[in-house]
């Protein structure tokens, strides 16, 4: 991908901000292929939450939205956590509450909760264990068959992971707009367009969605299928994003969104250079957690960073 003089401009400009701050940029995967660039870290969440627990910047920059950010706070509580957007949540972890999840765990308890690292501090605190779409069949597996399971807040993944695992498990009636809009529709579309393609999906998905493909993992896992995958060309669903990593990594290779319209979440295209630089300037937005629910959800994060 080119990128024009003024992209240039501010790379340098940023740089030399992240030099002066002791700084340290972390970007998922779904930013704009700019921020991307300019990161020292491009990954998903489990990547990303182990670069902000590893890293000795003062400063984490994390070029994602509010929930990612929480997290590098909670495992990183002497440094300085930004987020270059303060406007930049998630539809997903917004669909659970602290107040919501105790309610549920009063009707259900002695349940092992497992909470998607796509939700808040608060949650996490409430919660016994994180997971994130690449370790969630792991996280799981990890738990004693004799003990019920209480998903949150993504039932789709939840629900992939529990037959993955071959467990029972009861899933929050949470989701992620961006993938659960998907349909079989879509697919058959998708396919039909390109026929030799093969599909690879994010859990995220529906289930309906995620039986018609070829490869379902996380965004780090797609990455890796693509990277050692014989095969030429690829039907991606998960944000488009991914799609700069994709090309980047395999420019011999071709691939196509499943959806146009739909695979775009906007809270991830909020971050622009101009805001990641003024960001750096002003030392904010900065995110922080108070420390009594620092401290729970901080066993929560553990418990899944500790799961090998």
């Amino acid at each position: 991908m080119h990128f024009d003089a003024q992209v240039h401009q501010m790379w340098e400009d940023i740089k030399q901000l992240k030099k002066e701050r002791n700084a340290v940029i972390l970007a998922h995967y779904y930013q704009r292929p700019e921020v991307q660039e300019i990161a020292d870290y491009v990954g998903d969440s489990l990547e990303l939450s182990r670069q902000a627990a590893n890293t000795n910047a003062d400063v984490i920059v994390f070029c994602g939205v509010h929930f990612m950010a929480e997290s590098a706070a909670i495992l990183s509580p002497d440094k300085t956590v930004i987020l270059p957007v303060e406007k930049a949540g998630c539809a997903m972890a917004d669909m659970v509450t602290a107040e919501s999840l105790r309610a549920k765990k009063k009707e259900m308890p002695g349940a092992v909760v497992v909470t998607y690292v796509n939700s808040s501090a608060e949650v996490k605190a409430e919660s016994d264990i994180c997971c994130t779409s690449a370790n969630a069949v792991k996280i799981i597996q990890s738990i004693p068959e004799d003990r019920e399971i209480l998903f949150v807040p993504d039932r789709n993944l939840g629900r992939y992971a529990a037959k993955q695992a071959n467990r029972e498990v009861v899933v929050w009636a949470g989701q992620c707009p961006v993938h659960d809009e998907i349909t079989i529709e879509d697919v058959v579309k998708a396919k039909e367009q390109h026929p030799g393609a093969k599909l690879i999906v994010h859990p995220e998905c529906p289930p309906e969605v995620a039986d018609l493909a070829d490869f379902v993992s996380s965004t780090s896992g797609l990455l890796r299928f693509a990277r050692e995958s014989e095969h030429r060309e690829f039907i991606v669903g998960t944000e488009e994003g991914i799609l700069h990593q994709l090309v980047k990594e395999n420019p011999h290779k071709k691939f196509y969104i499943l959806h146009q319209r739909k695979m775009v979440c906007p809270d991830m295209k909020y971050t622009t250079l101009p805001k990641l630089k003024e960001s750096l300037e002003n030392m904010n937005p900065q995110v922080s957690v108070p420390e009594g629910i620092r401290a729970k959800a901080l066993k929560c994060l553990e418990r899944m960073l500790n799961v090998k």
